[in-house]
């Protein structure tokens, strides 16, 4: 087993690759034999956070991260842990955007919601503040033009929750689609109803939890009717934001600050509070300063993260703590990716929902997926490999085959055309 240098020493980008794959649970392969719960709880623990969006075009993206990591595990049963009491996960927003979480983190973020909950966005504690922008604009209007709107909204989960935001509108008053924005500055995908600005507000504060998904829209309960009693009585450490870097640090493996806690880090902090805190994790030895190859920023090692020979086979979610901040998967991996599911239709270069295949430990190439449900097909419009590449064919082949068996997808159909595509046909 390969041993990082130590503080002051360089370390190579390759084995910097190693321990951040080591860190996210790749290190040792998928686990043979059946996924139980408590394989898919180290798998959750390993991720840290699942992100979750809205974008079906395969599968749900917080469904990914643990077939990634175990493979043909039972979703219904992810869903359990999720929705389900006695739940294991619980939903909140801007974690890492909106993301499941362990419910024992709960605590940790206790602070986060009373900020939002007393609006001082104008704070020291302000970039930690969970709110999205509709939240924070809307808001100043409802207390400015309804006031005691937000109360009848919460009242009404209160007596008759869970319910949708759609379900939620006290005084029955609703804007049509054709209506301005009454909120300017907060774009269209944010023209939301009075009382879906005023639940999301109750659910960034905690006064209101996710109970449940129908069609996948949140349904909304008091979170004392959602948490588990022992998670709401829990205590809140002395310094909650300490114990959210550790979390970080530990998923992340090594890296820099911004990877731990900037914007695209597990959960972002403001800068003074990152500074100190690092600093505190240095001292004590839990963060050991190294420097990455091609890297020019002062990175950090998690003191217990580990140089390990890495042999995966992964197809990896575009929301993967493994590589969704995109400018370290550069670094780290050679590898430069973006999503491309915003992007025009003629500007895209390898598909719409694009799955970087990991083999080993590199990314090796592109794999742009489908679930036609209507026929139960796994449908492959686009494979690229990357430059160097090579030896792919029977390693993918099997890949796709398993996630179309994980997904109850009878056929696999692959509408490309290229030699290695014609290849990994073959081999299917």
């Amino acid at each position: 087993m390969a041993v990082l240098k130590l503080i002051g020493d360089d370390v190579p980008v390759a084995a910097a690759r190693r321990v951040a794959l080591g860190a996210q649970g790749f290190a040792g392969g998928r686990p043979g034999g059946r996924i139980d719960v408590r394989r898919m709880r180290g798998a959750i623990g390993a991720a840290g956070v699942l992100q979750v969006d809205a974008v079906n075009v395969l599968t749900r993206a917080h469904y990914l991260p643990l077939f990634s990591r175990l493979g043909d595990y039972s979703r219904d049963r992810l869903d359990q842990l999720s929705w389900a009491p006695p739940r294991e996960l619980f939903e909140f927003f801007w974690a890492h955007k909106a993301a499941l979480l362990p419910v024992e983190y709960f605590p940790l973020l206790r602070h986060r919601m009373r900020a939002a909950e007393q609006q001082d966005w104008a704070a020291e504690l302000a970039p930690e503040i969970t709110a999205p922008w509709a939240v924070v604009i809307g808001m100043r209007r409802l207390q400015a033009e309804r006031p005691g709107f937000v109360e009848r909204v919460l009242a009404t989960i209160a007596e008759r929750g869970p319910l949708t935001a759609g379900e939620l509108s006290p005084d029955d008053v609703r804007r049509k689609r054709s209506d301005p924005d009454p909120d300017p500055g907060t774009g269209k995908m944010w023209n939301w109803q009075d009382a879906k600005i005023a639940v999301e507000y109750l659910f960034c504060a905690g006064l209101v939890s996710i109970a449940g998904r129908r069609n996948f829209e949140r349904l909304y309960d008091l979170t004392e009717r959602v948490l588990p009693a022992a998670v709401l009585a829990a205590p809140e450490p002395a310094d909650p934001q300490r114990e959210l870097v550790r979390i970080a640090a530990r998923g992340v493996g090594i890296g820099t600050a911004a990877d731990l806690c900037g914007s695209r880090g597990h959960y972002k902090l403001p800068t003074a509070t990152a500074r100190r805190i690092i600093g505190e994790l240095v001292e004590s030895g839990e963060l050991i300063p190294t420097q990455v190859e091609g890297v020019p920023k002062q990175s950090y090692r998690w003191h217990q993260a580990e140089d390990r020979p890495v042999d995966a086979r992964a197809l990896l979610s575009p929301f993967d703590p493994l590589i969704w901040n995109r400018d370290r998967t550069h670094h780290y991996f050679d590898f430069f990716y973006r999503i491309s599911i915003y992007t025009p239709a003629a500007e895209r270069i390898h598909g719409y929902y694009v799955l970087p295949f990991l083999l080993g430990d590199s990314l090796v190439a592109r794999i742009d997926l489908k679930a036609d449900r209507s026929t139960s097909t796994l449908v492959v419009p686009t494979i690229t490999p990357e430059p160097n590449a090579s030896d792919l064919t029977e390693s993918l082949a099997a890949e796709l085959r398993l996630m179309a068996d994980w997904l109850g997808l009878t056929n696999l159909h692959i509408t490309a055309t290229s030699p290695l595509t014609r290849s990994v046909a073959t081999a299917l």
